[in-house]
């Protein structure tokens, strides 16, 4: 079987935002954690380039002015940047309007620091609101990657899905918004990190190397085409133990042939080629 298979390395560099927004946190102790983010980048900037291989970061506007230097070498070192929201925080759990207010903060933030207009997007907590597409769509975004409705195989966004626990289930209509699927257990956050009452962080880097390969693996041995997609964050993985991991992950890959480090931009891009909007192919009768 010929290979086809990407690696798009994904890190959600949060900083405070993700203290703040998402966790509501007032403990300057709790918000400080955030702030190793940035060393986190320098440590994974510093691995990609002896590496030579391109990544994609999604940046919270909040992020963006608050680490302006290290947002731009993110950019000036070629890496993609994304949008992530204002403050890291979680559209379902916002009106209308103030999302419609976060993605343009976002926007103007990622414009003022690097002069970039994202083309891809990531929700906060992977959560889209029902009018999240809208906003992507009016913002002349290409990709988005929240959902869940894959693993390696991208596929067309859809409105209007519906729903209840007495109906049936009904899909909406796919529209050209690419999705790049995620998955928790591809996640570095609820692996490693310990939130009082929240998260209890539980395993070890050693374990999360284990997954990490053994889903490349079936994507690389039992499919050999597609898209292996981890989320990373910089004050995670960026600590000296796990750093070790990553380069691990990152040497075990380059060992395979047919196998390529890509962002996520120009994957939905190759990916959407010739192709137009349909549903699953499972969902056709």
């Amino acid at each position: 079987m010929t290979k086809d298979v990407s690696v798009a390395l994904t890190f959600d560099f949060d900083a405070m935002s993700l203290w703040i927004g998402t966790f509501g946190m007032t403990s300057p102790s709790a918000v400080s954690r955030g702030e190793f983010g940035a060393i986190g980048v320098r440590r994974i900037m510093k691995t990609l380039e002896e590496a030579c291989i391109p990544a994609t970061f999604f940046v919270p506007g909040h992020t963006a002015y608050a680490f302006p230097k290290v947002v731009q070498a993110i950019a000036e070192a070629g890496h993609e940047i994304g949008h992530h929201g204002w403050v890291h925080e979680n559209p379902v759990t916002v009106t209308a309007e103030r999302e419609r207010e976060i993605m343009a903060l976002g926007l103007q933030a990622l414009n003022d620091v690097v002069g970039i207009k994202p083309t891809g997007y990531r929700s906060p907590a992977w959560d889209n609101s029902p009018q999240t597409l809208e906003l992507l769509f009016e913002n002349g975004f290409e990709y988005e990657s929240s959902m869940m409705g894959n693993d390696f195989q991208p596929y067309w966004c859809r409105v209007g899905d519906k729903w209840s626990a007495s109906g049936k289930w009904e899909f909406g209509k796919p529209v050209e918004m690419v999705e790049i699927p995620v998955a928790w257990h591809l996640d570095d956050f609820p692996m490693f990190e310990y939130v009082p009452g929240s998260n209890q962080a539980v395993i070890t880097p050693r374990q999360f190397l284990e997954m990490l390969k053994d889903e490349f693996d079936w994507l690389y041995e039992r499919e050999g085409q597609g898209i292996f997609v981890p989320t990373m964050h910089p004050q995670v993985i960026g600590r000296g133990h796990r750093m070790i991991v990553l380069e691990q992950f990152i040497d075990y890959v380059k060992s395979k042939p047919g196998v390529k480090f890509t962002t996520m931009t120009d994957y939905a891009r190759k990916w959407r080629k010739d192709k137009t909007p349909s549903l699953p192919m499972d969902a056709v009768s």
